[in-house]
């Protein structure tokens, strides 16, 4: 039974070990932010389509502050909440070696 219980190596070689808690996480920022540009710039199509209805409460620049701020704003809410925390936990699960004690962990930290 000893000899069937191997650990099964990552399917990118050694060389992968080090470098994957570092990819995996740079990946995640970078389609994150992607995403979160294109709700961004949503946010700004949302208020320049309701330009009529904005502009009688407020002039033509505070329209425009409020548009760009709306979306500078959308962006760093979803940045600071979502990304940075999610972030710390995947560089956490691949950082220590068996962060649940799991056989599930395991298994998948060797087949990335």
């Amino acid at each position: 039974m000893e000899k069937y219980n191997k650990k099964t190596r990552s399917i990118w070689g050694s060389w992968w070990m080090s470098i994957r808690k570092w990819f995996y996480l740079l990946w995640l920022i970078y389609e994150v932010s992607i995403r979160f540009y294109d709700y961004s710039l949503e946010v700004y199509h949302f208020f320049t389509q309701h330009q009529k209805n904005i502009v009688s409460f407020i002039s033509e620049p505070g329209f425009h502050i409020l548009a760009i701020l709306s979306s500078f704003l959308t962006f760093a809410i979803c940045t600071i909440f979502l990304t940075v925390p999610i972030c710390f936990v995947l560089y956490q699960f691949f950082k220590t070696t068996n962060l649940t004690n799991t056989l599930f962990e395991e298994k998948l930290k060797r087949i990335l």
